[in-house]
């Protein structure tokens, strides 16, 4: 269905007109299709299409004139209506479900949304606002969509994100494609509702304005008496230039032509440290002044958009410092409290090397308009949506998944420890790693091989350089003798002088936009490149076949589509971006500019499972969109600095994924790119201490996180390369990488109930909280499954930090066993070795030993941690681990059970068909926790049973 689906989608253009039908005459409605269509009397919709779909779901569409939907990527075959009943109370007109009630007003088409109690949930806060524009030569809108005007609900999901925000009620997000961004039109609230905006193009979510440069958007910029800031350009301590600059733009490759002859020179990034001659490269700074005077008052929401060393002043106080890889800018938000006509003193201190920055800016909306559940896209012909009830937030996630579908099941050995780098240049490097793991006894299931395995001119080849690896299935071969998996980079892109090029190429399947520009990346000589056009079905096919017959056919276990925005040249301007890539398959680049990833990503899922239906495909890919659970994927959150502040945002992006219907992610522990002074291949002391306690405390966050992933550019991240033999960074990282296995029983069921019960992995903590204020704002501690809370350290030389307990549960500390009541902030140590870490009281918490690999011992004894103070259940799930038969029930759930009035530890009878090769019996041991008593991972516990599939009980010794 999902393939039809998509035919359907490029037979046709995004929105035909509909069949020649009756006329609805104005202020009345018909009923069509699961639903109703309203012929508003008056407004800017011309029609609006109510329909139901699944357990109260409900689709809107409201139109300037009546026309028929294209079926959506996002939501390619809509569940069945339930039962639903159609009513007219005067001037409204009622479509009514158990659950939940869209009234529609006939006269301007506004749509609320009710609960089953009659309670208002979501309202139109007006009527949708279209206005004209067009792309390739096409008639379109601006669509534009405002709903709860004034809320104080929580908001979250939205994609991934990197500015250190959980919640985003009040805050600004654009949904467009990036490196490091991530665009999922999905919001889920504390209201317990969620809404997909099924809109493919770039959308904005908060102001519909888009943000713009300072000084050309109605602020009042001065500097010594003239318009503009004063701009001073420093090669090292010399005053190179002084200019008058309108605004602060050098945002895109092609704003570089504006910089000042005189104060040119070669930076570290152009040249790797030393100029032509031989000598040290001259350094340059540039610092920009200017009194900034707004029209208005309120809070003003700023943008640094900049790469390499930035800070901003405003009145002399410092409001933002960041560093980020001169090739990859990207945006960092600050807000300033201004009174109209009062002047604030703007400075902003920036070393280029090579790298990008704007300043831009938005004013400050009404503080109803600013707190509101607001959606504008810049390419459409209606607002579509869909409302998705449920009466809390996984409800929520779980509708939402049976619209866009269900989060399939990853091979286990996917939740085990994963070893990457930029890059392993032969087939020796990689053999090499895995066996000084399998030496040290560190466990590791995964091997990567990063970008660049083919011959330099030969990018989209999908061929092994011959001179580095000669015998590419001899080395997955013994990567599978040491009982590792083998994962490669495949990307989009390809150069035009490849057989796989002209084979696309020739059918129209190639975007040609990058090469007219004569866009060169940064191999080499440059090279002349483009991406493939997945949109096309057949494209697909092709591109499958190319890389089956390279590279899954010798073996390859999962693949990593990186690049899949499509990246297809880094730092073009938007409108550059839409040229180079399309026009799609579909209809124009820039409405469909935020699916790439999705029609990529199902290529290769939808491949692999036609070549080995019955292995678990497993992906990677740096971009996502609405529906990319249901294609065997992951993501991850790109090519992120090497910084204290970047490991802070991964918290808040990866659980706002997570809640954007996405389970499993990851990241580069420890950041992908490194400012010089970690680079350096002789750091001083004091940096090289930094960059190890850095990665040290990714690696804590790395260990409780969806997906365990070490990877990023020099130094090498291998444990054994950036830890000393010894040391307590060695000590911490092996210890956490053998408790990630020891925690797999937990783990993998809780990966296994993100297919079964819909479930998360990385929760927030509103997720299970959702009437605590305070849980709702904190934006550095998850929930992992739900009975861990982790409070990842990000700060340097932190001993301690201050924890939020939410709830009125009781959390015991992990390390310690202490505990503390919930609802409250507490201050708890954070040693060097150690990341605070918390278990709910009710938890039942299954261990297994530490093995090197995942399921190396599948007859194991089970640990069951209980931790008192409430009543607890869990549902241990085991299969075989690899295979697509979970789908037919060919798995074993021995749900667990804990009365803390008895003390009482109940194991159920067995449920679900078994599996192939699974143990007859198991040795199961239950710890009962106290308060005070430190966890000891290698203690007997207190009972022991041998469970063979019957229900037993274990009960709590007496004291």
């Amino acid at each position: 269905m999902k393939v039809l689906g998509f035919a359907l989608l490029l037979a046709g253009s995004a929105l035909t007109p509909a069949i020649a039908q009756a006329q609805v005459a104005k202020g009345s409605f018909e009923k069509i299709a699961n639903g109703i269509g309203v012929a508003p009397s008056s407004g800017p919709a011309g029609w609006v299409e109510v329909t139901v779909h699944g357990d109260g779901i409900i689709h809107v569409v409201a139109s300037p004139t009546r026309t028929t939907t294209a079926p959506s990527l996002m939501v390619p075959t809509p569940p069945i209506a339930g039962q639903y009943t159609v009513t007219q109370q005067g001037k409204r007109v009622l479509v009514a479900t158990a659950r939940d009630t869209a009234e529609v007003d006939l006269k301007t088409g506004r749509v609320r949304f009710l609960d089953a109690a009659g309670k208002v949930v979501l309202d139109q806060a007006a009527a949708p606002a279209f206005s004209p524009t067009n792309a390739d030569g096409k008639p379109f809108v601006v669509a534009s969509q405002q709903f709860n005007r004034g809320t104080d609900e929580g908001l979250y999901g939205l994609g991934q994100h990197q500015n250190a925000q959980m919640d985003y009620n009040g805050e600004d997000v654009e949904l467009a494609q990036h490196n490091m961004d991530i665009a999922v039109p999905f919001v889920v609230s504390t209201k317990n509702y969620g809404l997909l905006w099924d809109n493919d193009g770039i959308t904005r979510f908060g102001n519909p304005r888009p943000y713009s440069l300072v000084g050309t958007d109605g602020l009042k910029v001065t500097s010594g008496g003239k318009p503009g800031f004063t701009a001073q350009y420093y090669l090292g301590d010399r005053l190179a230039v002084t200019q008058q600059e309108a605004s602060i733009n050098y945002q895109y490759i092609k704003d570089q032509a504006k910089w000042p002859a005189a104060a040119k020179a070669q930076t570290v990034a152009a040249t790797g440290g030393q100029n032509t001659a031989g000598n040290a490269v001259e350094t340059q700074k540039v610092v920009w002044t200017g009194d900034v005077t707004p029209d208005v008052s309120g809070v003003h929401k700023f943008q640094l958009y900049g790469s390499s060393y930035f800070k901003v002043f405003a009145d002399g106080k410092e409001v933002l410092n960041r560093w980020r890889q001169n090739w990859n800018p990207w945006y960092a938000n600050f807000d300033l409290p201004m009174t109209k006509g009062k002047r604030v003193a703007v400075r902003i201190e920036w070393e280029p090397n090579a790298g990008y920055i704007a300043l831009l800016h938005n004013n400050p909306l009404a503080a109803p308009d600013r707190h509101s559940v607001w959606f504008t896209s810049d390419i459409a012909k209606s607002v579509n949506y869909w409302y998705v009830p449920g009466k809390d937030m996984d409800e929520v996630v779980a509708g939402y998944r049976s619209l866009t579908g269900k989060a399939v099941m990853m091979p286990k050995w996917a939740y085990g420890f994963w070893q990457s780098r930029q890059r392993y240049n032969t087939q020796d490097e990689v053999v090499d790693v895995v066996k000084k793991y399998r030496d040290l006894k560190i466990p590791l299931d995964n091997i990567v091989q990063d970008w660049f395995y083919w011959p330099e001119n030969a990018w989209g080849s999908h061929q092994f350089d011959k001179a580095r690896f000669p015998e590419p299935q001899k080395m997955i071969d013994k990567i599978h003798d040491m009982n590792a998996r083998f994962m490669i980079s495949v990307w989009p892109k390809f150069y035009p002088t490849t057989e796989n090029y002209k084979e696309l190429a020739a059918k129209g399947y190639t975007y040609r936009g990058n090469l007219d520009y004569g866009n060169k990346d940064w191999v080499g000589p440059g090279y002349l490149n483009t991406d493939y056009d997945p949109y096309a079905p057949e494209a697909r096919t092709i591109y499958w076949r190319q890389i089956k017959d390279s590279l899954a056919k010798i073996g390859t276990d999962a693949w990593w589509l990186d690049a899949s925005e499509p990246d297809i040249h880094s730092n073009l301007s938007i409108p550059e971006r839409i040229a180079t890539m399309g026009p799609t398959a579909a209809g124009p680049a820039a409405q469909y500019f935020n699916s790439y990833p999705l029609v990529h990503v199902g290529a290769v899922y939808d491949g692999w499972r036609q070549y080995k239906p019955d292995v678990r495909p497993f992906i990677l890919t740096r971009s996502g969109f609405g529906g990319l659970q249901r294609e065997g994927a992951a993501v991850w959150s790109g090519d992120v600095a090497s910084r204290w502040y970047d490991l802070r945002a991964q918290i808040s992006a990866g659980v706002n994924v997570s809640m954007s219907g996405i389970p499993n992610w990851t990241h580069d522990i420890g950041g992908f790119a490194l400012e010089d002074r970690y680079a350096s291949k002789t750091p001083t002391a004091a940096n090289l201490d930094e960059w190890r306690e850095l990665n040290l405390r990714w690696f804590q966050f790395g260990a409780f996180s969806p997906l365990f992933r070490s990877h990023g550019e020099s130094p090498y991240r291998e444990i054994y390369e950036i830890s000393p033999e010894g040391s307590p960074m060695r000590n911490s990282m092996v210890w956490y990488d053998q408790l990630r296995y020891r925690l797999m029983p937990y783990i993998y069921t809780v990966a296994a109930d993100t297919w079964f019960k819909d479930g998360s992995i990385m929760r927030g903590l509103v997720m299970d909280y959702p009437n605590d204020v305070q849980a709702r704002k904190v934006n550095d501690e998850y929930l992992f499954g739900d009975s861990f809370l982790v409070a990842p350290v990000t700060e340097y030389r932190a001993r301690s930090r201050s924890v939020y307990l939410p709830g009125a549960t009781v959390w015991y500390d992990f390390n310690t066993g202490q505990a503390y009541r919930g609802g409250q902030s507490v201050t708890i140590a954070a040693p060097y070795e150690r990341m605070p870490l918390f278990v709910k009281a009710g938890a039942i918490v299954p261990m297994g030993p530490v093995t090197q690999y995942v399921d190396q011992k599948p007859d194991a004894p089970l640990t069951l941690a209980v931790y008192p103070g409430a009543n607890g259940s869990f549902g241990l799930y085991e299969d075989d681990g690899t295979s697509e038969q979970y789908r037919g029930g060919a798995y074993s759930r021995i749900p667990v059970t804990y009365d803390d009035a008895t003390g009482v530890v109940t194991l159920g009878a067995r449920e679900g068909q078994g599996y192939k090769a699974m143990p007859a019996s198991r040795t199961v041991r239950v710890k009962w926790m106290a308060a005070g008593r430190p966890l000891d991972l290698d203690d007997a516990g207190d009972a022991t049973v041998t469970y063979r599939g019957a229900a037993v009980e274990l009960k709590r010794p007496k004291s």
